[in-house]
């Protein structure tokens, strides 16, 4: 009973371990001490509210911020999703300078960027879908073509399109890969490797002087399907010329065009498109066809870098099929992560 009564009284004297409640309190007691009875709230982070209406007005007029001077518009599509970074910075600062109207100004870019991006927060994947693509750029510097080829086949994708294959490594892949797709075509620096028989094998001129972009038509179980395969050039970030896309976007005119010239209703193209699906230099594509992996991914699958990815410049896209579930695959040796998809053919395309 003696020892009990100490206890108590111990607990009682506040010299325990304190709570973690108790330290939250504390904090918000802290912060919010003295704003009710203090007018200037409303006069502090003038230049905070300033920010964050900026913020807001980049994000709803980005498809009219101008491409003339270094493709401005484009470098702020392609990262658009991660100025979404900068409302949580400015609510922290809001809050230590106790300003009610910058913290009220707040709420308008938080609600454009949920309706930009809020859908992509929500797992979308469903479980069904009849062909399972993937594709994959390989880096041309691959140390272990092999490992990556074997890798990216474990994915079970009836389909695989690969990016960026150097000549030398060719013969490579196709030992690597000769075991699960019976069929397969090279045609530059891409290549195709199917499950099912492929007919049509043709390059597609992007306008580069060189190959690298193919189409093919693959005899799924559920009727032919076209197959586009596209490494769109690569663009660079210079502080003397901005962001350089301009035979990306050459390119990508192109690559539109022959899809639109395409006859068969079911087409899917796989590729690095070095761009995203915000960029609307992409539009002659991204405006014919249907994204995997904003219809049925769960996230926003960036895939480069495969250190630390940023953005979803490798794509997955469809017409006359349904997407099902999108998704990116483990990394392997290369500076991208591969990106697969399962959709569901239209039978009556």
């Amino acid at each position: 009973m003696a020892q009990q009564a100490y206890m108590t009284e111990t607990a009682g004297d506040g010299s325990g371990p304190e709570r973690p409640g108790s330290r939250l309190r504390r904090l918000a007691h802290r912060l919010f001490s003295g704003w009710r009875n203090d007018p200037r709230i409303w006069r502090r982070g003038l230049v905070l509210a300033a920010l964050a209406l900026l913020l807001a007005l980049v994000m709803l007029v980005h498809a009219h911020i101008p491409n003339r001077v270094g493709n401005l518009g484009s470098l702020t599509e392609t990262f658009l999703p991660w100025l979404g970074l900068a409302v949580p910075v400015l609510l922290v600062l809001a809050l230590v300078r106790r300003s009610a109207t910058a913290l009220i100004a707040l709420v308008l870019p938080a609600t454009v960027w949920l309706n930009l991006f809020g859908g992509l927060l929500t797992d979308k994947a469903g479980s069904g879908g009849d062909l399972m693509v993937a594709t994959h750029n390989v880096n041309a510097d691959n140390p272990d073509p092999a490992a990556t080829a074997t890798d990216v086949a474990a994915s079970g994708a009836d389909v695989l399109a690969l990016e960026e294959l150097p000549a030398s490594a060719v013969p490579v892949y196709e030992k690597a890969l000769a075991q699960t797709y019976k069929y397969h075509a090279v045609a530059g620096t891409v290549g195709l490797w199917s499950k099912y028989p492929m007919s049509g094998v043709d390059a597609v001129d992007i306008k580069l002087g060189w190959t690298r972009a193919m189409r093919a038509t693959v005899a799924t179980p559920r009727g032919p399907v076209a197959v586009f395969v596209a490494h769109l050039p690569s663009v660079r970030v210079k502080m003397e010329a901005g962001f350089t896309a301009r035979q990306r976007d050459k390119s990508a005119d192109a690559l539109g065009e022959a899809i639109a010239d395409e006859p068969l209703k079911r087409v899917v193209l796989l590729g690095d498109l070095n761009g995203t699906m915000n960029d609307r230099s992409l539009n002659a594509v991204t405006s014919q066809l249907r994204s995997t992996q904003g219809a049925a991914g769960s996230g926003f699958g960036f895939s480069w870098p495969a250190s630390f990815p940023m953005a979803r410049i490798d794509q997955i896209m469809v017409r006359g099929a349904e997407p099902e579930s999108s998704w990116t695959l483990p990394r392997t040796n290369s500076d991208h992560l591969p990106v697969a998809a399962r959709v569901k053919l239209d039978t009556a395309s």
